[in-house]
């Protein structure tokens, strides 16, 4: 710190300027560059290197009514967002209609924070769960797509079980005139329990458009004695077929050998599983192959499917 030597208490700490004069820093202490100051009227004796410490700094120095919202708060969650929302860095903060929305550099002012429900996330206030979702909505549509707001709604309604899908129609329907309504209404009629990554999501909506039955999501599979097979990814029952996503945390040598001694066993009960790579679901000509294989594996009419 040079020659600022700070307290003991607001070392490890961001803290106000007054704060600062309070503790007995001098005013030329307090403008130092020695000092990093995460936004008007706060100092830090360095500056924060995560997104909930610079959270954290902007809080000290702002109103206590305001929550963090929106984009923010979905990082916060750790919500799965698009490529080009996940590292956002302009902070989202709401405050109640009553006063003015808060406009400082780094942050994105929003009103309406008596309409939704306010967490403690450790120490910081951040809007809940569900209305963080249709939060998401005021985004622009090619930033926050019907898919993604499916994907985001599956992460929630996991998390917020029992009631999850119930919870994000409650936070919608208190909802007076929101933007991006018909997307909400289009993504929550589509939001599932059981989804464990976002490209289950994107493979389930796959086949859901393509018009195949809908498949049970993480299921357990059991053999002809009861005992337990595997958990399979989307799983259609009746027609004794399994789909299985295969990631990147399924590519080193052991994971796979497991898939496999696992898969032969579903396979020994008259069960055909068939493996998905993004590559299926991104690209037009191998999501038809694969949709092809899948409806002849459920013994399905391709005529009567959208497969293209």
């Amino acid at each position: 710190m040079g020659d600022v030597a700070l307290p003991l208490d607001l070392a490890s700490r961001p803290f106000t300027v007054a704060q600062g004069r309070a503790a007995g820093l001098r005013l030329p202490d307090l403008r130092t560059t020695r000092l990093h100051s995460p936004t008007y009227g706060v100092r830090a004796g360095s500056a924060p290197t995560s997104l909930t410490g610079r959270a954290a700094a902007f809080a000290v120095g702002m109103p206590s009514d305001v929550a963090f919202s929106h984009v923010t708060a979905a990082q916060l969650y750790g919500l799965p967002l698009p490529q080009g929302l996940e590292a956002a860095e302009t902070l989202d903060v709401s405050r109640p209609s009553a006063h003015p929305r808060i406009r400082r550099q780094g942050c994105r002012g929003h009103r309406g924070l008596e309409r939704r429900e306010v967490v403690d996330l450790g120490a910081l206030r951040v809007v809940g769960l569900a209305d963080t979702w249709c939060d998401l909505a005021e985004l622009a549509p090619g930033d926050m797509g019907v898919d993604d707001l499916v994907i985001v709604g599956d992460v929630i309604a996991n998390r917020l079980e029992p009631g999850g899908v119930a919870a994000l129609r409650a936070a919608l329907d208190a909802r007076v005139r929101p933007r991006g309504k018909a997307r909400l209404m289009e993504a929550g009629a589509l939001v599932r329990v059981g989804s464990r990554s976002p490209m289950e999501t994107r493979s389930r909506l796959m086949f859901h458009r393509a018009g195949f039955p809908e498949p049970q999501l993480n299921s357990d599979v059991f053999d002809a004695h009861g005992g337990w097979l595997l958990e399979g990814d989307l799983v259609w029952h009746q027609h004794r077929v399994i789909g299985e996503y295969q990631g990147a945390d399924h590519a080193d040598r052991k994971r796979r050998s497991a898939d496999s001694f696992r898969i032969g066993l579903a396979e020994d009960e008259d069960y055909t599983v068939i493996e998905i790579f993004a590559e299926d679901v991104f690209r037009p000509a191998r999501r038809c192959t694969l949709l092809h294989r899948f409806a002849r594996a459920m013994d399905l009419d391709p005529a009567t499917l959208t497969i293209g």
